[in-house]
């Protein structure tokens, strides 16, 4: 991508019986989004002029491609993956469906290693009906950790809050077994590289969250926050990291104290998306860190209920575009000073304005 380019935004299009494609195409309408960047959407002209006619979107103009070397700027891209139609029924679980979004994934993957597109942002998939002997991931950041190198982990990010995970998909029973103190390490210095280099917080403040209800209470009710997480957590200080706790988690939202820091780290999956999501619900994303490409999503899944009615809320899938798009210049920028860390900064003017 040269300089003058737009960067340019892939997007998996998910499931397509839910409101994956109504709240892409919602984004897009708004022709300023196109001075931002440049979409292509992984599906079919087909499949996607279907759904801008459900949606009543005929503003909308679509451009097909079957090369990626003919992405136009300045115009809503859609890479041809598929000849067939699928059978798209809103609002309910479909294996077929699944493979559509299976393949639509795929395509986009393989366009951001090739370096076809700059980052991507993928529409929800549903878990259960993507699954087969080929393609056998709990979601998209098992996937991407494969294909795409470094040490995956999920952060929800919004404008006052981010969150990330120690476990993600992981059945609770399982959950204290899987957190070690090498997972611990391996994590934290995940997300201190990521808040360096991905935001430009130069010195990250981080909270982690104990595992136990009130961090056992001194082995009565689990004895892991004391054995596990806090001699960990000491070990990482003292290596120069801001990294503090194990804090209760119970109280540690509803307190505010989050805001005293850059991110908070759950020990497992709703303890960090439950307070997240009642926070930010709706403008919150979803961003794969540690990964050696940028991938975003929406804080929702595919909300089934009101699939196909029209009603679907494009906030969060234009915020992860946004947040996309901002995450990669940031690092794009980190990059360049890391290459040449002796390189004079600009010199800046003192003289007072008249």
């Amino acid at each position: 991508m040269s300089k003058n380019q737009k960067i340019v935004v892939g997007i998996s299009i998910g499931d397509l019986n839910g409101i994956g494609s109504e709240v892409v195409l919602k984004t897009f309408r708004d022709s300023r989004m196109l001075e931002f960047c440049t979409p292509v959407i992984f599906a079919s002209v087909k499949t996607m002029s279907f759904c801008k006619k459900v949606f009543e979107l005929d503003d909308i103009s679509l451009h097909g491609i079957d090369s990626l070397d003919a992405i136009l700027h300045k115009k809503i891209n859609v890479f041809n993956v598929w000849k067939e139609q699928p059978e798209i029924k809103f609002g309910e679980e479909d294996k077929a469906i699944g493979t559509f979004a299976v393949r639509s994934l795929e395509a986009a993957v393989s366009a951001l290693k090739d370096s076809m597109i700059d980052v991507l942002v993928t529409a929800p998939i549903n878990k259960s009906n993507v699954q087969s002997e080929a393609f056998n991931f709990p979601g998209h950041t098992d996937y991407l950790a494969k294909e795409l190198g470094g040490e995956s982990l999920m952060l929800l990010i919004s404008d006052e809050l981010r969150v990330g995970l120690l476990t993600d998909h992981v059945a609770v029973k399982d959950v204290s077994e899987n957190i070690t103190r090498e997972l611990i390490e391996k994590k934290i210095n995940t997300i201190h590289k990521t808040l360096i280099q991905d935001f430009a917080i130069s010195k990250p403040k981080i909270a982690v969250l104990g595992l136990n209800p009130h961090n056992g209470d001194h082995g009565v009710i689990g004895t892991e926050d004391d054995e596990i997480l806090e001699p960990t957590l000491t070990n990482l200080r003292n290596n120069g990291k801001m990294v503090f706790g194990p804090y209760a988690a119970d109280s540690f939202f509803g307190s505010g104290n989050y805001k005293n820091f850059d991110v908070v780290i759950a020990s497992y999956h709703d303890q960090g998306l439950v307070p997240f999501k009642t926070l930010a619900f709706g403008s919150g994303v979803n961003y794969t860190a540690g990964l050696s490409k940028i991938r975003t999503s929406p804080d929702h899944g595919t909300a089934y209920d009101v699939a196909g009615k029209n009603k679907a809320n494009p906030e969060s899938f234009e915020q992860a575009v946004f947040a996309a798009i901002e995450i990669y210049r940031k690092r794009k920028e980190y990059l360049k000073l890391s290459k040449d860390p002796l390189k004079p900064l600009p010199k800046r003017s003192f003289a007072k304005k008249k």
